[in-house]
């Protein structure tokens, strides 16, 4: 691989006007600071629609587009939204996303500017082209039908037809919109990395539309379902609640809805992370009916025929295996196999393993290494949180003498100088942020993914001491 270097942060957080970060001015300013500072990454959390709990991982369609994502200003200067309407939608924080008024108030407003397109052709044409995406605007427009309720519970196959209408809107806009931005990131010697959530929810277009590519019963419910078992993150593992593949009826059709996906994947970004790459070799099942992750099972999982099939869609595209967690030795081999570089944490180094595959000194070319995921606590956050033991452990490692308050720049340039092929910094590691502004505490609901950066302290980051480290480890 070669040696390059980029930052996470998702969409939602970048700085702006309208409750949550979007596909206008601000993203095309993001993109010229990573170039600024010599990344040549950008990666992100899951596009789709996220869910009650704001969470991208779990949605109503693979397929989908966040319409929170899209660019209100453009909207205003295609004559769809009024100078009033726009104001209206103004932010009172810039400092966290405003899910509830998101909630409450945008999907009107994109209704309202859905029924002023006078030329539906485009809109038509998008769709035509994206069956699954069709397939989810008529699955929220039969939700809105039935008042909200999971489909299981459907009563009526009525659709709501202006909520089909603004589905099919929002859902053309966002890519619309979000093309200018990749061209954008490609002229500026940028790639942008994407994350797919291996699972998709009960409740979705995907389990509606193909039931006999799941493990339900007769009546649709799953019998068991995904999850992980107790580890470092959760005491009681996490119960995910997301239905479980029929990994043997999708091999007989050649795995051709994940071809789908993963084709759908490829037109959005130029790379892709498999979230939970673990479960291809072997998933966690956990029984319907339990109420934490304590009691599942491993089951085998597709392997490396399924991998094959990724190959043959995403050619030559960077595929990250996200491979953390509960690994074993047919895990590792598999991700071998597959050729995908894997993830190192260095968070995950000093836990008291001297052979670590999180220490730097054993990351090789092929891999991903990440200061800390959108799941871990800020590297700030992080080392004021260790036991004073595992702190030193650090520092001595890093070869820091001085207080440990002022040891980060030391610990970056480690992560930068190490083997690893591509180097990833949550961009709260750039700003030196603490634990209030990390992105998810895995196992909870609340106060997650609302994280956001302002303007004025992007333009804080020493963005020449970056391109200094990059260009100094030939990142």
């Amino acid at each position: 691989m070669k040696r390059a270097s980029g930052v996470l942060m998702h969409v939602s957080t970048l700085w702006g006007d309208f409750s949550e970060g979007a596909f206008g001015k601000a993203a095309l300013e993001w993109i010229d600071f990573l170039r600024e500072g010599g990344f040549s990454a950008w990666q992100v959390l899951p596009f789709c629609l996220p869910d009650e709990c704001n969470s991208p991982y779990k949605s109503h369609s693979a397929f989908s587009g966040n319409p929170f994502f899209i660019d209100l200003t453009q909207l205003k200067e295609q004559g769809l939204l009024t100078a009033a309407e726009l104001e209206a939608a103004r932010q009172k924080t810039p400092y966290s996303c405003e899910f509830d008024r998101l909630n409450r108030e945008r999907m009107a407003l994109l209704s309202t500017a859905a029924g002023r397109v006078k030329d539906t052709k485009p809109i038509d044409d998008f769709l035509a082209a994206h069956p699954q995406t069709e397939k989810f605007c008529e699955f929220m427009a039969r939700k809105q039908a039935n008042g909200l309720k999971e489909w299981l519970a459907w009563t009526t196959d009525a659709l709501d037809e202006d909520a089909l209408r603004t589905w099919r809107f929002t859902q053309y806009e966002f890519f619309r919109q979000w093309a200018a931005i990749k061209r954008y990131a490609k002229k500026q010697g940028v790639a942008v990395i994407g994350d797919i959530p291996i699972y998709v929810a009960l409740d979705s277009a995907d389990v509606w539309a193909n039931p006999k590519q799941f493990l339900l019963d007769e009546d649709h419910k799953p019998r068991c379902v995904a999850g992980v078992p107790p580890d470092y993150f959760a005491a009681d593992g996490q119960l995910w609640g997301n239905p479980l593949y029929d990994w043997e009826a999708m091999k007989k059709d050649g795995y051709a809805w994940w071809r789908e996906r993963l084709s759908f994947m490829t037109e959005l970004f130029d790379g892709v992370r498999i979230d939970h790459f673990r479960g291809l070799e072997s998933y966690y099942a956990i029984p319907a009916t339990e109420t934490t992750a304590r009691n599942g099972k491993w089951v085998k999982g597709p392997g490396m025929d399924f991998i094959n099939a990724v190959k043959e869609v995403c050619g030559d595209r960077l595929i990250i295996a996200e491979d953390l967690g509960d690994i074993t030795p047919e895990v590792r081999r598999l991700v071998e196999d597959s050729g995908f570089p894997g993830m190192k944490v260095l968070q995950f180094a000093f836990l008291g393993d001297p052979d670590s595959p999180h220490l730097p000194h054993n990351y090789d070319n092929n891999c991903v290494a990440y200061t800390g995921t959108h799941d871990n606590n800020t590297l700030l956050g992080y080392v004021w949180e260790m036991d004073e033991s595992a702190r030193q452990r650090l520092l001595d490692y890093c070869g820091y003498k001085g207080d440990w308050n002022a040891c980060y720049d030391t610990v970056l340039r480690t992560m930068f100088a190490s083997h690893a092929g591509l180097l990833i910094l949550p961009v709260q590691d750039l700003l030196l942020y603490g634990s209030d502004t990390r992105f998810n505490k895995p196992g909870t609901a609340e106060g997650n993914w609302c994280y956001r950066i302002t303007k004025d302290q992007l333009q804080q980051i020493d963005v020449k001491k970056f391109r200094r480290w990059n260009d100094l480890y030939a990142r």
